[in-house]
């Protein structure tokens, strides 16, 4: 019965590591599931305590996935406007669209990236900023997308060296 925990535990953080890419897959969440899998057999045990901060570390991280996209914008100098725009259009994309019917393709992943850049560009633009703040702001967000997702490829990565680890030295 191991091998099915063990294979589970594999193909989790498998799925965890193209949540980090693709919308509506909870990357992070799923990773962490293969610490639990993998606590079910009898050659591994996690305590409660690492089981609870790494959870804890899952749950924050999708937090700032949210977060990390309107502070890119803020950062690069995007104003108020642009960090609404910004926000407005990730929950567009996020919350509006897969209730449309429109779940992938161009709304997918490539919907996650451009729902924040342009609603940065149009925040900025309706504040009256110029072409070339307002693409700056748009940049802003677009970095902090690709810096959410690099976070969430190195948590599903420790996770994946976790078990690893514990498979091959348990």
């Amino acid at each position: 019965m191991d091998i099915i925990w063990i294979i589970l535990a594999f193909l989790l953080i498998l799925i965890g590591l193209l949540g980090a890419i693709i919308p509506g897959l909870p990357g992070p969440p799923i990773a962490w599931l293969a610490l639990v899998v993998l606590n079910l057999t009898d050659r591994i045990s996690y305590s409660a305590d690492f089981l609870g901060i790494t959870a804890v570390i899952a749950l924050i991280i999708i937090l700032l996935d949210y977060y990390v996209p309107i502070y890119g914008t803020k950062k690069l100098g995007g104003s108020k406007a642009g960090v609404w725009g910004s926000t407005i259009g990730l929950i567009v994309v996020v919350f509006i669209l897969p209730f449309s019917g429109i779940i992938l393709g161009p709304f997918g992943l490539l919907g996650i990236i451009l729902g924040p850049f342009f609603g940065a560009y149009i925040g900025e633009k309706w504040a009256g900023k110029a072409d070339d703040h307002a693409w700056k702001s748009a940049w802003g967000s677009f970095l902090g997308f690709l810096a959410g997702a690099f976070i969430k490829i190195v948590y599903a990565l420790v996770i994946g060296y976790f078990v690893i680890r514990d498979l091959l030295f348990a």
